[in-house]
């Protein structure tokens, strides 16, 4: 069974309904095993349908997905990468609305993918679930040629179906220093900017992804507070991809797997995140994913405890986090992101 939890007695609805989902699909799975009048296979671990809200939906306005665009960036030189922005069907730049950036932005804009993203702005959006929001979707950057290459991914593939990395993936989301922050920040921000307005409160804005993509989200938190105060974190790889050995010339470059400590060690940010991930996710050279994230929650767990017991003023980590019982994959994510937007977004 997948395992749910909260820190500092956050527990709303959504949470309720996530775990109340999770007896759901396993009552069904044993009924189905059980008796002819259910047709259905029993379920299988990792496996996570989509939910309505993942899914197209009749008569709901659809916002407008720009792009791809095609950026270069100064900070992150001799890099080339693409980006898309949704803008929510009733977008009024009197209004700034919130703000979501989402790294390996091909995949979550993918129609065909677990995430889906633009159509669950819209659904939620409509419903009222959530404010008008903006969306940025990135990919990681590659190096090499002038342009961002077609035909990432599965051989042959065309448009949305080529979800694969670039070159310069691990070089940005794996490293802790704050290069992708300023590229992000100081550089697409700024250029959305031109077109779209949003809002400038951290409050109102939230930057996730996936795997590697979740921990440059948290990488950009944690350097950037005042800009994003939500992290959306599925998968993510808080181990020692980042890692690089000292040599003669060069000092040694700490990887993700660092971060529990750097949390317990260092004053709390004003930060809310949602850490998801699955029992049976990647245990490899670079470490153990599923023990990284139960690392990363037991340090925010122990700074707000420790913050608690010395009585220290100042802010405390907001923090949900859903174990479940998958692989490496974005296909719990996905199925969990509605309720986390509506979380991290409630009106």
């Amino acid at each position: 069974m997948p395992q749910s939890g909260t820190v500092h007695n956050i527990m709303g609805t959504g949470m309720r309904n996530w775990t109340a989902a999770c007896v759901t699909l396993a009552f069904l799975a044993g009924m189905a095993s059980t008796g002819p009048a259910f047709s259905a296979e029993p379920r299988k671990p990792g496996e996570y349908p989509p939910t309505a809200d993942s899914l197209p939906q009749p008569g709901v306005p659809k916002g407008k997905l720009i792009g791809p665009l095609e950026f270069h960036s100064k900070v992150i030189a001799d890099t080339v990468r693409r980006y898309w922005i949704y803008v929510p069907a009733k977008y009024d730049a009197k209004s700034p609305p919130n703000l979501l950036v989402f790294q390996d932005g091909q995949r979550a804009i993918n129609p065909q993918g677990p995430l889906n993203i633009p159509v669950v702005l819209d659904n939620l959006i409509a419903k009222g679930d959530i404010p008008q929001t903006l969306g940025i979707f990135i990919t990681p950057g590659n190096t090499g040629t002038e342009h961002y290459p077609d035909g990432l991914g599965p051989q042959g593939c065309t448009g949305y179906a080529c979800t694969g990395n670039p070159n310069h993936r691990a070089q940005e989301y794996d490293a802790l220093s704050d290069a992708y922050t300023r590229m992000l920040i100081d550089e697409i921000m700024p250029e959305v900017a031109k077109s779209y307005k949003f809002t400038d409160d951290p409050k109102k804005r939230a930057i996730g992804g996936t795997s590697s993509g979740a921990i440059c989200a948290w990488t950009v938190a944690w350097h950037r507070p005042d800009a994003f105060g939500n992290v959306i974190s599925m998968i993510g790889s808080y181990t020692s991809i980042g890692y690089r050995p000292a040599t003669a010339t060069t000092p040694m470059i700490p990887g993700g797997d660092t971060y529990p400590g750097l949390i317990r060690k260092n004053p709390i940010r004003p930060i809310r995140i949602f850490l998801q991930d699955g029992t049976a996710d990647l245990n490899n050279e670079h470490g153990n994913w599923h023990l990284a994230n139960e690392q990363m929650l037991s340090a925010l767990q122990w700074a707000n405890a420790n913050a608690d017991e010395k009585k220290v003023p100042g802010a405390r980590y907001d923090v949900r986090f859903e174990w479940g019982d998958g692989a490496h994959s974005d296909v719990h994510g996905g199925w969990l992101l509605p309720g986390i937007l509506r979380w991290m977004f409630a009106k």
